[in-house]
């Protein structure tokens, strides 16, 4: 008969055998679930890459999606008017001629019928020779007609009116774009306004240009009735009327219904361009 210390070591046995038995299955299912997973990934690879192939052949796709792509148009003269990628213009009057030379000398006289009064305007072909053809372009298009000046701007350092926007809320243009023709002669603001920057002045009866940043200028222009202190960022292609600044003063008086802040909104007494009519 068997001892206690035999029957404790032949347990001992049994239990590590079976363990051992059991160790055995459980890395059998491990490499067989591993397997499993292996075949159905490159299952559905193969799927999804067949299923990606019964259309054309990626080259073919992609030489028609770069053939149906068009680079945004720009003028061939000195002026290089460009198309303004993805923006549909509330008025589509195309780009503007761009001679080999652009004329430089003597000046376009542009007036502004409005609802308030008549704003008369001299562009200078001197001071921005390609700002002035296409400004000249638009009116002769019309497109500044039926348009409204929408943003009024009456702080201690900035006093304008601004115009030129068809969807009449600061965000329309012509569908291109004009590059900069920056001032050079525009006086330096006083020390105490400029707050450590270069500013200049703007003075009262200049005509400049918005816009959103270098060579974004398009359409909009703005009217300075008082004299602003901005950096030379703007360019200066033309001067207001002594009877266009009264309009300028008249719609100042009338106050701001408040956008951006009190000093920086739409005029209380809106300003619609009627048409605007360069004369020959």
């Amino acid at each position: 008969m068997p001892s206690n210390e035999q029957r404790r070591q032949a347990a001992k046995r049994k239990l590590e055998r079976q363990l051992a038995r059991r160790a055995e299955r459980v890395k059998k299912r491990r490499i067989w679930g591993v397997t499993l997973t292996v075949v159905v990934v490159v299952a559905v690879v193969g799927l999804v890459f067949w299923l990606s192939n019964l259309g054309p052949d990626d080259s073919t796709a992609d030489a028609d999606s770069s053939d149906t792509e068009q680079a945004a148009k720009t003028t061939e003269g000195p002026c290089a008017y460009e198309e303004s990628a993805g923006e549909e213009p509330a008025k589509d009057v195309g780009l503007p001629e761009d001679p080999a030379e652009t004329p430089k000398e003597g000046t376009v006289q542009l007036d502004l019928k409005t609802n308030q009064g008549d704003i008369g305007l001299t562009l200078d072909r001197a001071k921005a020779p390609c700002t002035v053809q296409s400004i000249e372009h638009l009116a002769k298009e019309k497109f500044f007609d039926a348009t409204k000046c929408h943003r009024l701007v009456s702080s201690a350092g900035l006093k304008v009116l601004q115009c030129g926007d068809p969807k009449g809320d600061g965000t329309g243009g012509p569908g291109y774009t004009i590059p900069d023709e920056l001032p050079k002669d525009l006086a330096d603001a006083p020390a105490a306004q400029t707050g450590g920057q270069p500013l200049k002045v703007y003075k009262r009866g200049m005509l400049a240009m918005a816009n959103a940043g270098p060579n974004t200028g398009g359409s909009q222009f703005f009217l300075v009735y008082g004299d602003s202190t901005l950096p030379p960022n703007y360019t200066v292609f033309g001067e207001v009327s002594e009877a266009g600044l009264k309009v300028l003063d008249k719609v100042a008086k009338g106050g701001i219904t408040p956008g951006n802040s009190p000093e920086d909104g739409a005029p209380k007494l809106a300003v619609n361009i009627e048409s605007a009519t360069v004369a020959d």
